[in-house]
């Protein structure tokens, strides 16, 4: 598998994105994924992205987009995050990537007001139009397996089911390390997702909350989880997730230093290449 870095991890560089995209190449990165919203960016942005990865020699694996709207209960606000996700997956192809990594919303009101199910079934039909959307384009979707309780994916047991509810090959799952941890997802669930995952991400916690730290910095124990990502034959990326720095003007070491980390995780579990 490859190394990637997800390019939020420069958010707080104070630098123009350039910066960022020459710092992880420099690094030693193999890939990059991008943290951007279509809506929020002009073409000259977007352009930009583009032309500073091919000069860098990054490719593009991943395009993150967080959709919680997309199991809400007012149809409208449904339909925007619909036409937004779909933008989301042109930028994608745009770009020349392999897949739009989806964080799913969570169930409402403590699933009290409104049955978890018709939540469940609205993420499945509105999943199922963006896979086939996905599938014109020749990208894919990766979902990611959030650690909150009332996340709607937030287990194998719930990755496994949504997928196969779904049942259309572009709609896959995405592995993130640390967010098992603190789900308390053992190494061996993951071979359920043996045919269904094709991203990774990887970080550190303290293993209580949220925390996207370099690899050595939590409580981890990456082997385990990182033998069975192996088992699974993902030819695909393992990407870095960092969260903020607490020293912003040393983000460079900070990104170096997770860079090292995991690849030294990867070599010793033979995932690197």
């Amino acid at each position: 598998m490859k190394l990637g870095l997800i390019n939020s991890a420069w958010a707080q560089s104070g630098r123009d994105t350039s910066y960022g995209i020459r710092m992880t190449k420099e690094i030693g990165f193999d890939t990059i994924d991008i943290f951007t919203d279509p809506l929020d960016i002009d073409v000259k942005e977007r352009k930009l992205i583009k032309r500073e990865c091919d000069k860098a020699g990054l490719p593009i694996v991943s395009v993150a987009c967080v959709a919680i709207g997309l199991v809400d209960f007012n149809p409208s606000v449904q339909r925007f995050h619909m036409t937004r996700s779909k933008a989301f997956l042109d930028l994608v192809y745009e770009f020349e990537a392999q897949n739009l990594l989806l964080v799913l919303g969570e169930y409402i009101w403590e699933q009290q007001v409104i049955p978890p199910r018709e939540q469940w079934e609205v993420a499945v039909k509105n999943l199922r139009e963006l896979g086939k959307y996905a599938a014109d384009l020749g990208v894919q979707i990766a979902l990611e397996l959030e650690p909150f309780k009332l996340s709607l994916l937030n287990s194998v047991d719930s990755m496994v089911r949504f997928i196969d509810e779904v049942d259309h090959p572009a709609v896959r799952a995405n592995i993130d390390v640390s967010h098992l941890e603190l789900a308390h997802v053992k190494p061996e669930e993951l071979r359920r997702l043996k045919g269904k995952a094709i991203h990774v991400h990887i970080s550190d916690c303290d293993g209580k909350v949220h925390g996207d730290l370099p690899p050595g910095r939590g409580v981890m124990n990456f082997e385990p989880y990182l033998r069975e990502i192996k088992a699974l034959g993902i030819n695909g990326t393992v990407s870095i997730e960092l969260e903020y720095s607490p020293e912003p003007a040393k983000i460079a070491e900070w990104v170096r230093e997770a860079y090292t980390s995991t690849d030294r995780l990867m070599q010793a579990a033979g995932l690197r290449g």
